[in-house]
């Protein structure tokens, strides 16, 4: 019982963290009103890929260089918020075109991108794997690195699962109220959100030193 304590700790503060609000969560949320669930769901492939990355990134000990220095920091900090603001405009230039031709075009390839980009360039997820995920792992069960590794797998799946819930939810939604008449309205929101979604990460990722 004793080995599978620290993993059930993990996996309870892991479903705490992923059950708050925050920018993946949002954006998956008004990407699936928008474009449907096949968006949501690439999107959420490219959020898990993104998060895997610093897992393993993690593991090499390398999230801790991101963490400490200011100048890589802020470079991933600043490109986040840019990249954010570039997909509102994108949302927005392409609200102007409500026809439902247009609205089938939408594929899940760019919202795999975009969901693996938003999290490349989420500094926030190299300081989860240094602050946080340390706390359990133990020095005396073998080697860090796996136990590291291992741990930021579970994150990955846990993390997925409740996105995944997110967009079902939601993609049920658009189901519902995508109407012509709806369509342009949905796109705008749309946009405006991911303005939103880029305040909240210039915020949330400003760093504390």
């Amino acid at each position: 019982m004793a080995d599978i304590d620290p993993l059930l700790a993990f996996a309870l503060t892991a479903l705490l963290i992923e059950l708050t609000p925050g920018p993946n969560m949002t954006y998956l949320a008004a990407l699936s009103l928008s474009s449907g669930m096949r968006s949501g769901f690439a999107a959420v492939c490219g959020i898990a890929l993104g998060l895997m990355t610093y897992a393993v990134i993690a593991a090499f000990g390398l999230a801790a260089v991101v963490d400490g220095s200011p100048v890589l920091y802020g470079l991933l900090r600043w490109g986040g918020v840019l990249y954010l603001l570039w997909l509102a405009w994108d949302a927005w230039s392409g609200q102007v075109d409500g026809s439902p031709e247009t609205a089938t075009k939408e594929q899940p390839w760019p919202a795999f991108q975009r969901g693996l980009i938003t999290n490349l360039l989420n500094p926030k997820a190299a300081v989860f794997y240094v602050t946080v995920l340390p706390e359990f792992v133990q020095p005396d069960r073998g080697s860090l690195a796996m136990q590291t590794l291992m741990l930021g797998v579970l994150y990955v799946a846990i993390a997925t699962l409740i996105h995944s819930a997110v967009v079902a939810l939601a993609g049920a939604m658009q189901s519902a109220i995508d109407v012509a008449n709806n369509r342009r309205t949905i796109r705008g929101a749309f946009a405006i959100a991911l303005v939103g979604i880029a305040i909240w990460f210039a915020v949330a990722t400003g760093h504390p030193r």
